[in-house]
């Protein structure tokens, strides 16, 4: 399972692929990582993951957008929204767009891991 992460924090990016990377998620290869959705979109066009993690508070393009963008090319892409916002309406909106699943910051390693490995059995 090919694994796109998107979020505008080196911080965050570093900490999901290390959770990914060490936490005994079998089978999942980091096809990439990206700081704004104009960047995912590029990246998963070129590497077709099968499960992305989306921040939805990002610079030149917000998760809500790149949500919308990257389901009309692969409606079959597992989003999950890894996001600090308080304010659920965006994660709900985010949720009818079709992601999939929804983790909030700050989350713990086995927050993240169950709630991938959720979306991912949803292919």
């Amino acid at each position: 399972m090919r694994l796109l992460i998107v979020d505008d924090s080196n911080m965050i990016r570093t900490r999901i692929s290390r959770v990914v990377q060490n936490g005994g998620l079998k089978g999942v290869v980091l096809a990439g990582l990206a700081k704004n959705g104009r960047e995912a979109l590029r990246l998963a066009r070129a590497t077709r993951p099968e499960v992305v993690t989306m921040d939805l508070t990002m610079p030149e393009m917000d998760g809500i957008e790149c949500i919308q963008e990257m389901l009309k090319f692969d409606p079959s892409i597992n989003i999950l929204v890894v996001s600090a916002l308080s304010d659920k309406s965006t994660a709900i909106e985010a949720l009818k767009l079709g992601a999939r699943g929804f983790v909030a910051k700050p989350f713990s390693d086995e927050e993240l891991q169950i709630a991938l490995l959720d979306v991912s059995e949803m292919r």
